[in-house]
């Protein structure tokens, strides 16, 4: 749910970028980065399972493999704060990893403008206020 948000604010903000830098294919940079957002968080997300899976399989034995127990039986892993900060970790991280990396071609290959922090994320703020600017009634 988190990254089908992500992912629709990537392909708007792209949008925006796109016409504001006044580059050809403006669709074609929507899809590119939409695409590009998906294929970055599945393969961060593939990562995350195979992390995953290597803290389980540790525990090894027979019962690892069992269906009825096998999602309680790490559950001292997940408790307390480390099992708060891997649990943020394999469900943000993807998201957020995704995002700066498409931040980074839309920066280089959409507005083409000088590498900063200020203008990795510029335009976010303007996505946004035209998202609210869209919810109001007409008067």
């Amino acid at each position: 749910m988190i990254s089908g948000m992500v992912m629709i604010f990537v392909a708007l903000w792209f949008y925006q970028s796109a016409v504001k830098a006044k580059t050809g294919n403006v669709l074609m940079w929507v899809a590119i980065g939409a695409i590009g957002f998906f294929i970055i968080h599945l393969m961060l997300v593939n990562l995350n399972i195979y992390i995953l899976e290597a803290l389980r399989s540790s525990e090894g034995g027979a019962n690892y493999e069992a269906l009825q127990g096998a999602d309680r039986k790490n559950e001292g892993d997940f408790l307390g704060v480390a099992g708060i900060f891997k649990s943020l970790y394999f469900e943000v991280g993807p998201s957020i990893l995704g995002f700066i990396a498409i931040a980074v071609v839309r920066l280089v290959f959409v507005t083409k403008e000088a590498f900063s922090v200020a203008n990795l994320f510029s335009g976010l703020k303007e996505m946004f206020q035209n998202i609210k600017q869209s919810f109001k009634s007409p008067e």
